[in-house]
């Protein structure tokens, strides 16, 4: 649809979304480099997520925006960067290397339900910082936060979201047993982790954030952390899973690009390792758009738009033009060693003040998991015909999930 739609009618086009209003999805780098670096005042990322709000809540990162977006960004933002990032990733070795080594070989597997498991486990320990001597408490969380995110990933469940709208779908029985689940738990978390006296000697992202406080000096109240800590599941859990299992789909594909990488992984090497990801994400994003509701009219790329309409920068689009991607359908790691990625052309994480928070955690995340695939398992697919991207609720996924044969 969105190639036929710029075949039709060039690199801005307009669609009216239920609920949503009118989109205008722009394919340009140049108009998408308008977007990213406008005043965020008029280009509005909060309301363009307001579907967002009824599960994620009204403090979340992602609905909020201008000073209420900035101040709660920089609290969010210490443990995803620079040391504390790293420190994470001996915890994220040590799960891959168990969950990795259960899987099964000589026959068909689908590798997107187990790297779901194992995003999962990461954000158990890195983010709520629950670990494997709390089984009771891990086993009842676990299982909370997967019926919750089986409201954002599992594509029957958008149906009352389409029948009944945003704003009343928490009134469905099944969604709210489902938040209130999770909040139970994740509030009984937050009550404890604040009575704990070894707060400040933990790193995962719940003892930092409890606490830390506002410009004011105020700290953080239950409900922002329990917003923003679904926040981190539901950014963190599905796309990064999606991008691993469509890694591995690709590589299965290209034996030969796999054979580059699993040479340099066992020298110690991350240069093509690291344009192996970023292929993966230009060929396969995850999400296809990102929105900025406009707050004042705007002109972009010739085109006068109205105050309350949303912009779209189109990421599928973007990555697949011709002028920037030569043959843009291969999966071809080397264009990202010959030039690096672009500001406003590579773009799966969004870009300017509302780039991904976790962009940085995400690819060092992904590094890491490929790296223990690659030295336990040759990959080969379980079907010589490439795998369609599926819609998944919100996200673009392999239509089979990554079905390949490990030996």
């Amino acid at each position: 649809m969105l190639y036929a739609c710029q075949d039709r009618y060039g690199d801005a086009f307009r669609l009216r979304i239920a609920y949503e209003g009118t989109w205008v999805l722009l394919a340009d780098p140049e108009a998408v480099k308008q977007v990213f670096t406008g005043d965020p005042k008029v280009f509005h990322a909060g309301e363009g997520n307001q579907i967002l709000a009824p599960l994620l809540g009204r403090n979340s990162l992602l609905v909020l925006d201008e000073k209420r977006h900035m101040s709660q960004r920089k609290l969010l933002l210490p443990p995803f960067h620079g040391e504390r990032m790293q420190a994470y990733g001996e915890t994220m070795r040590e799960l891959a290397e168990r969950e990795i080594g259960s899987w099964p070989t000589g026959a068909p597997h689908k590798l997107r339900p187990r790297m779901q498991a194992l995003t999962l486990e990461i954000i158990l320990q890195t983010v709520f910082g629950v670990n494997a001597g709390e089984s009771a408490k891990l086993n009842e969380l676990r299982g909370a936060l997967r019926e919750f995110l089986d409201l954002t990933t599992n594509p029957r469940f958008l149906l009352p979201l389409l029948l009944v709208g945003p704003n009343r779908v928490r009134g469905v029985s099944f969604f709210r047993r489902r938040i209130e689940n999770v909040d139970r738990l994740i509030y009984a978390e937050i009550a404890e982790r604040r009575r704990a006296g070894d707060v400040g000697e933990r790193d995962d992202v719940l003892s930092l954030l409890a606490g830390a406080e506002h410009e004011d000096g105020s700290p953080m109240s239950d409900e922002e952390i329990r917003d923003e800590l679904l926040t981190l599941l539901v950014a963190g859990h599905e796309t990064t899973a999606t991008s691993l299992a469509w890694a591995a789909e690709r590589l299965a594909r290209h034996p030969e690009k796999l054979e580059r990488l699993r040479a340099e992984v066992a020298e110690g090497g991350e240069e093509y390792l690291t344009a192996t990801i970023q292929e993966t994400l230009r060929l396969r994003p995850v999400i296809s758009i990102v929105l900025r509701r406009l707050t004042e009219p705007v002109e972009i790329g010739g085109y006068e738009l109205p105050a309350g309409i949303s912009v779209a920068p189109c990421v599928y689009l973007v990555h697949r033009n011709p002028e920037i991607y030569p043959e843009p359908e291969r999966f071809r790691p080397e264009r990202f060693l010959e030039n690096p990625p672009g500001t406003y052309t590579w773009i799966p994480f969004g870009g300017g003040v509302r780039r991904c928070l976790g962009a940085s955690f995400a690819q060092f995340e992904m590094a890491v998991v490929l790296r223990e695939l690659l030295r336990r398992h040759d990959i080969r697919p379980a079907n010589p015909k490439p795998e369609r991207v599926f819609r998944r609720a919100i996200t673009e996924t392999p239509r089979h999930d990554a079905e390949v044969i490990l030996s």
